[in-house]
Parts: structure tokens; C-alpha cells; sequence
């Protein structure tokens, strides 16, 4: 990351000067760039890379480089960028976040650090949520790089791998965050290097930042393939959890979601399945179908986490309200939810390769993102990415209104005033926009509206089709939309004739978000680039977030509680009470997410070694030499693992070191029982091993062998890699209720999971040296029979 421009904790006045004298140095040379043909302009681009290829500073190119961008900017779209809108993208060169409100022209901003970055030829990553964003960013912006000589690439899902190399060969791609990290994992399960599609990272923008390493980091990418599941056994957990109490069978953390059986729910199961001892390791497949059988019932609720179209579970994405496509949980938990909904049990999806999303963004040298809400999470933005929230001023003063919130004391008092206001402000022409958590209040919320015969836009996951249509009509005269709070976001809502003189857009929340900045979301569809605007979240005592996360404070509250004939709460201490509590909930769940990453850097640790070795067999062409060094660490392995330092002599196995090396070796040997030192073992194996190296390089020009080596090499490291994931997630799912001996659940999973991976990859070592070397006596043998 830059040096220039470091940042305390608030963007100062004083700072943002800092990068206006940057901008004051772009707007000198803008009649210098004017006066250029295009020729002269498309000629800059070499002039600059000449310089970055003779080792001048990124922070020295900004000037010229902002100025070529702004120029080229006004010659092929007509748009020129803004003061504001430059400094967003020096915060962005340097490495940061620039947190820009909703209309302020992000999307050219993005044109800027891209265009600079891209000179080195290293190649810039630009994510955005989703495709048509992706595209749509590709199309325009990429216009501006495509006339300065740049090439611009897009990558996008069910592409073949030669369209996907040329996207990422370009100096310039476009595509969405979740199928950037895909390719990783499917680049690091290639079996040809040629099939890799994904050069070394290099530079990442991202737009919506805080949706992408924020939001969707709960949930890990995962590469799965298609195992049979039990069905019989999803069904069987499914019936028994469906009679289970909650306190009485499991328990349930509202607020962390975690899940466990009781005492008693154990004995039920054990009962159920005729079992003794429930958390044996033999038993360790039951629990898990049972404990996933439990979390359907209590964690997922239909047409809110999940719809069920055409006898299929489709996942919604809560923040967004939309059908994730062809997404699916793992682990049996889509499989549990099939069983709970009494659908067909589909094939399993058994993690082939995974990797979190902050993991995956921290392999980037550099990083930096885009949105409109960062500030409030800018403490998780520093301490796992390492970059700063900078505020950019708004181009034109904001005109908004952000009303004080209204809460009522039950739900149905709240939707009654909420109609009761849409229709209001619907007479006047006034167009409103509410937003809602979930498909399931959005459609509660149209009951009430059609109480007073409006006509509206239902906008959920069930209907997406018409998403961005219906968003961006939004602003019109006497428009009505009613949508799940991020629908359509990135989508512009234009003001339609008359409607600024009116007020502008009225944006209303139902209810509060778990997170300020999805609420700070909703707001910004009002009131962009300077329009005028409104927005007011109608609230109850009986919503979700109050009843889940502040149970006591409630309650104490209502014995206080002041109303007025529409049961809104007078008392303005409410007010506190729902930012305390929000700042509760986002506490909660970035512990969470910093657990699950404390989890996740476990595996990352296995996953380079894993994923380093299959590299060095895909580009190494000396892999008899490797499997000559595997050999020597199988020696050793198998003798010291039949040897036990802290044991005893009489305990040493030195049959198993026969079996093993005898399997290898080209003559058998035998081992003296009277050995009482594992040097003596190993140096009993010089000569043999010594044989079998030279045997191993009699076979250096024999193509059979040679082609076969990297198959199985592959094959094996792939194999123990899936076994290592599924063990791993088991492990897991165990630690928790090792808390109670007193143990520190993550010192156990660092620990045991080590030991876990030390004997598979040993054991791997074993195998592959094995079956080459099995390979190769056969040869041999047929070659001497004839």
C-alpha cells in the first residue's frame, strides 16, 4: 500500500487537502490534454507505462495519468469527472476505501485507479456484485480504457477456459467477486497447466465493497462435488427434529444461531437409533445428520431464507432478496431442509475446495473498494484488509431529509400507519419507495397497501426478471415500489418530470437491518447527486431485531412505554435503544465473522502447502526427482511413526515398518527386533533406498512413466485434500462441546487439525511413492518377460 496520503481515524478537512492539491495538479494540465488529437491522447498510455517501466512512482504518475482518464472520459462517453470524484479515485490508487454516497458516479470514479494500475501490465481485477453490473461496467467504462489502448476483458460464469484466459490476460477485467474466487479453486484442481486460467494477482477495485468482504463473508466458496446422500436417514432426523423443544431437547442462540442437543435430545437420538454413546467417533455420521436435521427447523424459515419452486429449496440471498442460481448449502444442509420441507433428497455437495472470502481478497498485493456505507465498519475493513474508510465529499451539498424514525407497539399499528402514509404521499404524486428485510414482509406489507386499493411494483426474489426495470422506474410521478432493502443495487433511480418539485423520492423502511449500513442503503436511493429527498424507517416493539437482541431492555422499556391513539411511542429514549442495539447485533456478527476467519486460517495454512505442491507438479518437469524426495520422507515417516519416541521399545512396531518398506524396496528386507534406536532403522535402509533411487532414474526418458507420474501425483493430492476437508468440517463441528472440559476451542482445532494434516500429508507421500514405484516393477516384469 502507498505511503502517501495516511489517514487518521476521521477524514479531516485538513486531509481531504491533502488530495485536493493532487486534484489542483490534474485540473493544470487539463487544457495540455484538450489540445492533444486522439492519436496524441492514445499515445500517452506507452509514454506512461516507459515511465513505470523505468521505475517511477504510482503517487508521481497521478497527475497525468488522472488527466489522460478525465480527457478520454469527455471524448467517448461525454462525461467528465468531477473534482470529488478524482479524489475517490486517488483513495482508491493509494489502496483504501472511498466511501462515496449513493449518485455520486462511482462507476467512473473506478475508470480512474483501473487505467493507472493497468500500466505495469500486471493485469487490474474490477468486482462487482453481480453480472449485469459486470457487464454494464464492461460495456461503458471500458470504453475509456479500450480507446486509450488498454485491453478489457470480462469474466463471467459457464465461460469456457480459452474466453476465460483471454479475460484475465487483458490489462483490464470486469466480473463478479464470487467467480473470481471460483476460478482460484478451480485453477488449484487443474489437472494440465494449461487449464489454468488466472495469471499472479495483482491489483483488485472493488465496487460495494462492505457487500462483498462484509456481507457475503459468512458464507465460504466452496467447490463441491455430487455425493449420494441418505435419504432415508434426512427424513428419519427430520421427523425427530421436528419434535423437538428448544431448552428441553437443544439449544438455540438466537443471536449467534449456534445450535446443540441437550442431555435429553442426545438420549432421544440414542434411543431413536439404538445407540450407546452418541459421540463416539463410530456415531460421528449420525450427529451430524441430526444436529443439520435440527438447524433446518430452527435457523431456516421458509420465503425468508429459502423458496420452494417446482419441488426444489432455492436459497435466498438476505441482503439482497434475490434466488441465489444454482447455489446450494453444503454439508447435508440443503439436504436436511429437502427432508423438513418433505421434497426429494438431491445428491450431496461434498466440498472438493474452499476458501473464505476474506482469504481469498488478502491474496491480492493491493486492494481497494468503492460504496456508499463503509464508516461503520471500519474497524474490520482495517484489521483483515488493511485499509482505511475515507469519506469524499458529495459533488453538490445533500438535500435529504432523513426523518426521526417512528415506532409503534405492534407490528400491525406499524403497517397500518405505513399505508396510511404511502397512500398519503401517493395523493400528492410523490413517488415511495419501501423496503422491506425479507420476500415474507415485503408481501406482508402489499396486504396492507391493498387495504387502500394502490397499485404498486412488488419487487422480491420472485420476481427478478424485472429487477433493474422496475428500481430504476422507482423515481417516477405516482410510482409505488415495494422491495427487499438491496434489490437493485448499483441501480440509478432518476427522478421523474416534476417529481423533484414534489419532495423527490420517499423512501420508507419497515424495519431496521442488523447492520446501520444496510439501513444507510436504503436511505441513499433518495436523494442523489443533490436531489431532493426523504426517508423514514416505521418501526415496532414487536420487530424481529428488538425481540431477538435486546429481550430485557424491552421489557423494561414497555413497563415505561408512552402511546398515542395510533400506538406510536412517544418516548424519545427509543431512539438510543435501537442504535445500542444495532450496534449489538453488528458486534455479534462481526465476532463471528472474525471466528469463522480464526477457523479458516487453520486450513489456509494446509491449503498453500496443498495447493504450492500441485503447482510445482504442474510447472516442475523434473517429477522424478520429487518422487525421489518423497520416497526418502516416506522412510523416515514410516519408521519413526512405528517408533514412538515417548514409548517404550517393547512397543515398537517393526512388523509395520517391514509390510511398508518391503512394498517399496526392490528385495525384501528384515528388520532387527533388537534395535533400540531409530537411527540404527534408518541407516539399515541406506543401501536398499539407494538401490531403488537408482532403479527410480533408469526410468528418466520412459514416457509411460513419465505421463503417468503427475496423474497420480494429482490424483492422490486431490483425493486427500476432499478427505482432509470433510474431516476437518467434523472436527469443527465437535470443538464446541469440548468447551466445556475447560479448553480453548480454537487452540484444540489449531492443534488437532495440525496432527490431522501431518498424517494425511504423510500418509500421502506413502501413497503416491507406492503406486509410481508399484508401476514401474510392472513394467520392469514385462519387459523381462519378453
Amino acid at each position: 500500500m502507498l505511503s502517501f496520503f495516511k489517514r487518521s481515524n476521521k477524514t479531516s478537512e485538513r486531509q481531504l487537502r491533502k488530495y485536493r492539491k493532487v486534484v489542483d495538479q490534474i485540473n493544470k494540465l487539463e487544457s495540455t490534454y484538450e489540445s492533444m488529437s486522439d492519436e496524441e491522447l492514445t499515445g500517452m498510455t506507452d509514454i506512461l507505462r516507459e515511465r513505470v517501466n523505468s521505475g517511477e512512482t504510482i503517487k508521481s504518475l497521478i497527475p497525468d495519468a488522472f488527466a489522460v482518464v478525465r480527457e478520454a472520459s469527455k471524448r467517448v462517453l461525454n462525461m467528465r469527472p468531477f473534482d470529488v470524484q478524482l479524489i475517490g479515485g486517488i483513495v482508491l490508487t493509494e489502496g483504501d476505501i472511498s466511501e462515496m454516497p449513493t449518485g455520486e458516479g462511482k462507476t467512473l470514479v473506478a475508470a480512474l485507479p483501473s487505467y493507472i494500475r493497468a500500466l505495469d501490465g500486471k493485469g487490474v481485477h474490477v468486482i462487482t456484485v453481480n453480472d449485469y453490473l459486470a457487464q454494464r461496467d464492461f460495456d461503458q467504462i471500458g470504453k475509456i480504457h479500450r480507446f486509450l489502448g488498454l485491453t478489457v476483458g470480462l469474466n463471467l460464469p459457464m465461460m469456457q477456459g480459452p474466453q476465460k484466459q483471454d479475460a484475465y490476460n487483458a490489462d483490464i477485467t470486469y466480473g463478479v467477486g464470487t467467480e473470481f474466487g471460483f476460478d482460484y479453486l478451480r485453477d488449484n484442481m487443474a489437472q494440465h497447466a494449461s487449464e489454468r486460467v488466472q495469471r499472479p494477482y495483482n491489483f483488485a477495485i472493488i465496487d460495494e465493497v462492505d457487500s462483498i468482504l462484509v456481507d457475503e463473508a459468512k458464507t465460504p466458496l466452496i467447490v463441491a462435488g455430487k455425493m449420494q446422500a441418505d435419504s432415508d436417514l434426512h427424513y428419519i432426523a427430520a421427523r425427530l427434529a421436528s419434535r423437538f423443544k428448544e431448552e428441553r431437547d437443544f439449544d438455540f442462540d438466537d443471536e449467534t444461531k449456534a445450535t446443540s442437543l441437550t442431555d435429553m435430545g442426545i438420549e432421544k437420538v440414542e434411543k431413536a437409533f439404538g445407540v450407546d454413546n452418541l459421540y463416539e467417533l463410530d456415531h460421528q455420521t449420525l450427529y451430524h445428520y441430526v444436529i443439520q436435521a435440527v438447524r433446518a427447523h430452527v435457523i431456516f424459515n421458509r420465503d425468508v431464507d429459502y423458496i420452494v419452486k417446482e419441488e426444489k429449496v432455492e436459497l435466498v440471498d438476505m441482503f439482497t432478496g434475490r434466488i441465489m442460481e444454482g447455489r446450494t448449502l453444503s454439508d447435508g444442509l440443503h439436504q436436511a431442509i429437502e427432508a423438513k420441507e418433505g421434497l426429494p433428497i438431491t445428491e450431496e455437495n461434498k466440498a472438493q475446495a474452499q476458501i473464505t472470502i476474506q482469504n481469498y481478497f488478502r491474496m491480492y498485493p493491493q486492494l481497494c473498494g468503492m460504496t456508499g456505507t463503509a464508516k461503520t465498519q471500519e474497524k474490520e475493513f482495517q484489521e483483515v484488509y488493511g485499509m482505511e474508510v475515507i469519506q469524499v465529499p458529495t459533488n453538490r451539498p445533500r438535500a435529504r431529509i432523513d426523518s426521526p424514525d417512528r415506532v409503534y407497539e405492534t407490528i400491525d399499528a406499524k403497517y397500518k400507519a405505513m399505508a396510511k402514509e404511502v397512500a398519503k404521499r401517493h395523493k400528492t404524486g410523490q413517488p415511495v419507495l419501501v423496503g422491506t428485510t425479507s420476500i415474507l414482509q415485503s408481501e406482508k406489507v402489499v396486504q396492507y397497501l391493498d387495504e387502500y386499493k394502490l397499485d404498486y411494483n412488488l419487487l422480491n426474489a420472485k420476481s427478478v426478471e424485472q429487477e433493474i426495470h422496475l428500481i430504476s422506474q422507482a423515481g417516477q410521478r405516482d410510482h409505488i415500489t415495494v422491495a427487499t432493502n438491496m434489490a437493485g443495487r448499483g441501480t440509478d433511480i432518476v427522478l421523474g418530470e416534476g417529481v423533484a418539485e414534489n419532495g423527490g423520492l420517499f423512501v420508507l423502511g419497515t424495519e431496521k437491518h442488523e447492520s446501520r449500513r444496510i439501513d444507510n442503503q436504503l436511505r441513499g436511493r433518495s436523494g442523489r447527486q443533490g436531489d431532493p429527498g426523504e426517508s423514514q424507517f416505521f418501526l415496532s416493539l414487536e420487530d424481529d431485531m428488538y425481540k431477538r437482541f435486546a429481550k430485557e431492555d424491552m421489557e423494561k422499556f414497555k413497563k415505561k412505554v408512552k402511546l398515542d391513539e395510533d400506538k406510536l411511542v412517544l418516548n424519545t429514549e427509543i431512539d438510543d435503544l435501537t442504535e445500542r442495539t444495532q450496534r449489538i447485533v453488528e458486534g455479534i456478527h462481526y465476532s463471528m465473522r472474525e471466528y469463522n476467519l480464526k477457523l479458516d486460517d487453520v486450513i489456509n495454512d494446509q491449503r498453500k502447502v496443498v495447493y504450492s505442491l500441485r503447482d510445482d507438479i504442474l510447472d516442475d518437469g523434473d517429477l522424478l526427482n520429487k518422487l525421489k524426495v518423497m520416497l526418502d520422507e516416506t522412510v523416515e515417516f514410516v519408521v519413526l511413526e512405528s517408533c514412538p519416541q515417548n514409548e517404550s521399545t517393547d512397543n515398537w512396531d517393526f512388523d509395520q515398518i517391514e509390510r511398508t518398506m518391503n512394498a517399496l524396496l526392490l528385495k525384501p528386507i528384515q528388520v532387527s527386533h533388537d534395535s533400540d534406536k531409530t537411527s540404527n532403522i534408518l541407516k539399515s535402509f541406506e543401501e536398499p533406498v539407494s538401490e531403488l533411487l537408482t532403479y527410480i532414474d533408469t526410468f528418466a526418458d520412459n514416457e509411460q512413466v513419465l505421463q503417468l507420474i503427475p496423474q497420480v501425483m494429482l490424483s492422490h493430492i486431490d483425493m486427500m485434500w476432499v478427505k482432509h476437508l470433510e474431516v476437518m468440517t467434523r472436527l469443527k463441528e465437535g470443538i464446541g462441546l469440548r468447551s466445556y472440559s475447560q479448553e480453548d476451542p480454537m487452540r484444540i482445532y489449531q492443534r488437532e487439525g495440525l496432527q490431522l494434516f501431518g498424517k494425511h500429508y504423510q500418509k500421502l507421500r506413502r501413497d503416491i511413492a507406492s503406486e509410481v514405484i508399484g508401476f514401474m516393477k510392472l513394467i520392469t516384469e514385462q519387459q523381462e518377460a519378453q
